[in-house]
């Protein structure tokens, strides 16, 4: 379970081929700790289970464990839409740690992915960076009704913003939702880094559906 492209930044990327000017984004400075932000990305268990069926990580899509919302990643980013990747050499994440994290990162090979590409760019010692995930993590407070939701819901991005902003009494602005199409992908937080919330770069991408369909948890 890799970042993956939505239907708008694949639209962008249109754009950008049709014009030499448009959609420019700033190389990042991949020096660790070089960053302005953290982007906290949720995503949504069930829309990648069934849009990846047989080929999604058993842990992740196993039935009986009813993931709704996963830890994809603790993302460095700027403000000007750049975000640096693979900051330095990676040693494999400990096997210990590795199952500690699959509570909220369900995938092994994720977890050694995310410190490779993003983990790297923090600053932070691999123990230091998965801490800093969990507690972010663990200090969200998803909506009661995003947590294991029996059926589809439809809503809009807006709508669902809303609701993260008001259960974690923080501003609308911090929070951005994902898309393909009109199904639920991702929910992102946008985080300082002492993982306090803040406002999301006026970059970052967004989804542009009039409203979603949140697929019900197994």
């Amino acid at each position: 379970m890799f970042r993956r492209p939505t239907v708008v930044i694949a639209l962008l990327l249109v754009g950008c081929l049709l014009t030499s000017t448009a959609c420019h984004t700033p190389a990042a400075d991949n020096t660790p700790g070089s960053f302005d932000y953290y982007l906290l990305t949720l995503s949504w268990a069930p829309e990648f289970c069934a849009t990846h069926a047989g080929t999604a990580p058993s842990s992740e899509c196993d039935p009986q464990r009813h993931f709704g919302f996963v830890v994809h990643g603790l993302w460095p980013e700027n403000d000007n839409g750049s975000h640096p990747q693979d900051c330095a050499p990676a040693q494999p994440v400990a096997q210990p740690a590795v199952q500690h994290l699959l509570a909220i990162m369900p995938a092994r090979g994720l977890i050694q992915h995310e410190w490779a590409t993003h983990g790297t760019c923090s600053g932070l010692a691999a123990q230091d960076y998965f801490a800093a995930i969990e507690k972010a993590f663990r200090q969200l407070q998803i909506p009661p009704e995003y947590r294991a939701p029996g059926q589809a819901i439809q809503a809009s991005p807006a709508e669902i913003e809303q609701k993260f902003a008001a259960a974690n009494h923080a501003p609308v602005g911090d929070f951005r939702v994902s898309c393909s199409g009109s199904e639920l992908v991702a929910v992102e937080v946008c985080l300082t880094k002492d993982l306090q919330y803040r406002q999301c770069g006026s970059r970052l991408r967004d989804c542009r559906a009039p409203q979603v369909t949140v697929q019900p948890t197994p």
